[in-house]
């Protein structure tokens, strides 16, 4: 049965990132499909909690994502397993870019298809957008709403490096959750 489940890791994980243009916002969405709601081996919990994880950790998303998901399905084997699977697709399809990167270059159907592309990626990063903000409202926690709308404004009219935001609100959740459980 384990034996099963690496498999199954590993083919989502491969496909998943082989199929993923627009980077780790994209691919986590999609293992948000795969995990939660296709395989049932994660719940919508936590798989909020391994995106905010994956985007607080140093390195590339997708990576991390299949750092936790892996180890949570199958241990440090299953993390392995999940990181070869995420890290195959792009080394194979770098390479060969690489080979043929001055055709690639100057080939207009493939500077076609990239704009194309764009245009999917920027609609799955806007469906994460709309399921991060649903998510945080269903918590019904006016602290989170207002720190997830000044988070925003501040972003996005006022320039400020997404580092600062995420320790901000990193710094905010730690005193509610001393406040709170010094309540109880």
């Amino acid at each position: 049965m384990k034996n099963n489940k690496l498999w199954i890791l590993f083919k989502s994980m491969f496909l998943l990132s082989a199929c993923t243009f627009g980077g780790g916002f994209v691919i986590v969405s999609l293992m948000k499909k795969k995990f939660v709601e296709e395989l049932e081996w994660l719940d919508e919990d936590e798989m909020l909690d391994v995106t905010a994880i994956t985007q607080s950790a140093p390195g590339p998303l997708p990576v991390n994502a299949s750092v936790i998901i892996g180890y949570r399905m199958a241990g440090i084997l299953g993390s392995v397993v999940a990181i070869i699977g995420t890290i195959l697709p792009p080394m194979i399809i770098i390479s060969i870019i690489s080979l043929f990167y001055e055709q690639f270059r100057s080939n207009q159907y493939i500077a076609v298809a990239l704009e194309v592309m764009r245009a999917g990626v920027a609609a799955v990063i806007f469906d994460v957008v709309i399921n991060l903000i649903t998510n945080v409202c269903k918590t019904r926690r006016i602290l989170y709403i207002i720190m997830m709308i000044v988070a925003f404004v501040c972003t996005y009219f006022l320039g400020v490096s997404a580092m600062i935001i995420i320790f901000v609100c990193l710094a905010i959740g730690l005193m509610d959750l001393i406040l709170t459980q010094r309540k109880k």
